[in-house]
C-alpha cells in the first residue's frame, strides 16, 4: 500500500549556504542555538536548519523510517519573499525551483516537487509556473493564503490564475505570516491559532467571492486539514442563508464548494481526521506531515488506524488520492543506492 506525504517542506541549499555566509536574501541568517545551526529570520522566527530540509539521503531514511514511499516536497514558508522586490523574488524562485528540480531528479522517483513563484508579480509568477511545469517537471505550485494581505481572489494575480488553470497545476495553500499578531504573541498561537485561522479564511473567500466558480478547473490542497473551515462548515452555510453579504457572489451554499478542495491529515488526533474523512469523503484526504518542521505529524499511521479499516479507504488516503492529484506513477518507486 502506497503512501505518499504531500505535505514536506524543502531549502535550496544554495541558500542555506548563503545564509551561513550572511548573504542570504531579505537578511535571512543561519546560527548556532545551543550548538544546533537554526534558520533565523528578521521577524524574529527562527527553526533547527534538519538535514532533511535539503539533503536528499537524510531525507530519504526518514522516510524509510516512518513507512512513506514518495514525497511532494514544497519550500519552506518562510521563504515565499512576496514583500521583497520583484526582481530578486524571479531570481530568487527561479534558483528554488532548479534546486527543487536537482534534488527530485536524483531520488529514483521518490521526491516530486511543487513551484514556488514570485506573486507581487502576478505576470512572473505565470511565466515562472509554466516554467517550472513544463520544463523542470514539478508537479504543481505551493502558494501562501495571502501575498501581503492581498487575498488570492484579487483581480491583480488573474494572469497568474489563468496559467495555473491551463497546465492543470493543483495548488497547495499555506500560511506564511511568521512576524507579531495581536493575541497571538505568546505561547505561539502565531502557529497553533494563526495558521490554520489563515487557511480558513483563504479558503472562505475563495468560496463567498465567487473565486470557485470563475475558475471551475483549479483544484486546491488546504494544509493543517483545512484549518478550521471543515469544523465551521456549517456556520458559513448558515450566513449564507440569513445575511445577503454572504450570498453575493454565489448560488449554491458553501458547504457545496468543499468538492473543490483536498485535505491533508495533519490534525494531529484520531477524532479530527475521522470528522474530516466523514465530511469531505475519503477521497479528498490525503496523508501530509508538515516535515521536518517541529509541528510535523509523526503519528499519522496511528491516527489512519484509527478510522474505520476500509482497505479501499485507507488505499486512498495514504497515497492514491495523492497520486491522482499530482499525477504522480503508482508503481513502485525506483530504489536509490545512497
Amino acid at each position: 500500500m502506497l503512501t505518499v506525504d504531500v505535505h514536506a517542506h524543502f531549502i535550496p541549499v544554495d541558500f542555506i549556504d548563503a545564509a551561513r555566509r550572511g548573504r542570504a536574501l531579505d537578511g535571512v541568517e543561519i546560527r548556532r542555538v545551543n550548538g544546533e545551526e537554526h534558520v533565523c529570520h528578521p521577524q524574529g522566527y527562527a527553526y533547527p536548519l534538519a538535514p532533511e530540509f535539503w539533503d536528499l539521503e537524510a531525507k530519504l531514511r526518514q522516510m524509510d523510517r516512518l513507512g512513506i514511499d514518495i514525497t511532494v516536497l514544497s519550500i519552506a514558508p518562510p521563504l515565499f519573499f512576496y514583500w521583497v522586490d520583484p526582481k530578486a523574488a524571479v531570481e530568487f524562485c527561479r534558483a528554488a525551483n532548479e534546486a527543487m528540480a536537482r534534488l527530485v531528479a536524483g531520488s529514483g522517483g521518490r521526491l516530486y516537487g511543487l513551484a514556488t513563484v514570485p506573486m507581487q508579480d502576478p505576470e512572473s509568477a505565470a511565466t515562472e509556473l509554466r516554467h517550472a511545469i513544463t520544463e523542470l517537471g514539478l508537479k504543481g505550485v505551493i502558494l501562501g493564503t495571502s501575498v501581503e494581505g492581498v487575498p488570492l481572489e484579487d483581480a491583480r494575480f488573474e494572469p497568474f490564475w489563468a496559467a495555473a488553470e491551463t497546465l492543470e497545476a493543483p495548488v497547495l495553500l499555506h500560511p506564511y505570516y511568521v512576524g507579531p499578531r495581536p493575541g497571538l504573541s505568546d505561547f505561539y498561537l502565531i502557529n497553533l491559532i494563526g495558521n490554520p485561522f489563515d487557511t480558513s479564511v483563504a479558503a472562505a473567500r475563495l468560496i463567498l467571492s465567487g473565486f470557485l466558480d470563475r475558475h471551475p478547473h483549479l483544484r486546491f490542497l488546504l494544509v493543517h486539514g483545512g484549518g478550521f473551515l471543515p469544523y465551521q462548515i456549517g456556520r458559513l452555510d448558515h450566513g449564507f442563508h440569513v445575511r445577503a453579504e454572504a450570498r453575493r457572489y454565489i448560488k449554491r451554499p458553501p458547504s457545496a464548494y468543499l468538492d473543490r478542495f483536498y485535505f491533508d491529515t495533519v490534525v494531529h488526533a484520531d477524532l479530527p481526521l475521522r470528522f474530516l474523512v466523514d465530511l469531505v469523503g475519503c477521497s479528498r484526504v490525503m496523508v501530509g506531515t508538515d516535515l521536518p518542521f517541529d509541528m510535523a505529524d509523526v503519528r499519522f499511521p496511528e491516527h489512519l488506524n484509527a478510522l474505520s479499516g476500509d482497505r479501499d479507504q485507507e488505499e486512498a488516503i495514504r497515497g492514491g488520492n495523492a497520486c491522482r492529484l499530482f499525477r504522480i506513477p503508482s508503481g513502485d518507486p525506483a530504489p536509490v543506492t545512497l
